[in-house]
């Protein structure tokens, strides 16, 4: 390697799911060390692995416990090692058709060997029963999956029950979702809003993770036709040219904030948005502003933004926020999946659930 290589190294306890590793770049040479595989031989552990670019995505060579236990070769052809790249807009997965859809919150949709988990944000296109009816209310918003009822249903929350709202059934022509593959690229971003409650603070529920924090500034946008416009940062009746802004006071979870503003008398928040509107209906909207974007923290060695701030739970490969910007997750690094050896479909890359593993990353100049 020369001068101008980069390498990285750490280590994790598995939950036997895959792990996603965050770099500042990405690597072409992954090393890994199950150190309790290799602590403890048993039939079907992997103590090593590796892989190089030249194997191609979801490859890994291996060193596995045969039943003796003595150690033995094989290899993974899918699922083993994967590079990523956020980029700089949003990618996603595969489209699948949607079968069905109940008319209710949550919404339960019916999708064929979805493959998505709690925690993934998907959005939908289409969503039509018929030329007027269904719910294509949804397309174009960020949902992130509440629950996952089987291996062909999963849930998002959003008033689905309303008089304008229709149950799809039948795999509508057109009813898609897809998978926002890296959903996070800027934080805290912008929010779309599925409920507002109004009181002397106001709650606003959102449709995926906010990643806000006690004391973010934030402003809204709301279409007239969604009600609570009085919430919008412009105009301002009483200071005119003076936006309004709120500051969170707390953070509920990760889909629902509560900010400051006094909100008593307010006009009510509704999403029984009609089919007719579809064409051109705008969202509503909260989004972060103000200095700093990640709490409005003092940025200095020692407080919560250094070295890196946390965006959905997840470090991110940067330093102290920068004034006026939200924080760029636009995250890269490798994955360690869960793919099975092909000579012994029994060992996994990963570990088992506790395992405790050593990796290396780098990327060579030559």
């Amino acid at each position: 390697m020369s001068e101008y290589s980069k390498s990285a190294r750490g280590s994790f306890t598995s939950t036997g799911a895959a792990k996603i590793i965050n770099l500042p770049f990405q690597p072409n040479l992954i090393k890994l060390t199950n150190y309790t595989a290799l602590a403890t031989p048993a039939n079907h552990g992997v103590p090593y692995a590796s892989w190089d670019i030249a194997m191609g995505q979801g490859f890994a060579a291996l060193t596995l416990f045969n039943a003796t236990p003595a150690m033995t070769g094989g290899v993974i052809t899918s699922n083993g090692f994967s590079t990523f790249s956020a980029g700089l807009a949003l990618q996603y997965g595969a489209k699948q058709q949607i079968i069905g859809a109940t008319a209710a919150n949550p919404i339960v949709f019916n999708v064929t060997a979805h493959g998505y988990s709690v925690g993934d944000v998907v959005m939908f296109q289409g969503l039509y029963q018929t030329a007027t009816t269904g719910m294509p209310q949804l397309s174009g918003i960020p949902f992130v999956i509440s629950a996952v009822g089987d291996a062909d249903h999963f849930s998002v929350v959003w008033p689905g029950g309303g008089s304008n709202y229709t149950a799809l059934s039948g795999s509508p022509v057109g009813a898609f979702v897809k998978k926002v593959l890296y959903p996070f690229l800027y934080a805290p971003g912008v929010s779309f809003i599925e409920a507002i409650t109004t009181g002397t603070t106001t709650t606003v529920v959102t449709t995926d993770p906010h990643n806000l924090s006690v004391g973010s500034e934030v402003a809204f946008r709301i279409p007239k036709s969604w009600g609570t416009i009085e919430l919008n940062s412009l105009p301002n009746v009483a200071i005119p040219g003076s936006p309004i802004y709120g500051y969170v006071v707390s953070v509920t979870n990760s889909t629902t904030v509560v900010v400051n503003i006094n909100s008593t008398g307010y006009t009510a928040f509704t999403t029984n948005q009609t089919v007719a509107s579809v064409p051109g209906l705008s969202f509503p909207q909260m989004l972060a502003v103000g200095d700093v974007n990640t709490g409005g923290l003092a940025i200095s060695a020692g407080s919560p933004l250094y070295p890196s701030p946390l965006v959905n739970g997840v470090s991110t490969i940067n330093g102290p926020a920068i004034n006026g910007a939200f924080v760029n997750n636009t995250s890269q690094g490798f994955i360690i999946g869960l793919g099975s050896a092909v000579s012994d479909a029994s060992s996994h890359l990963v570990g088992a659930n506790a395992d405790v593993l050593y990796w290396e990353a780098y990327l060579t100049d030559m």
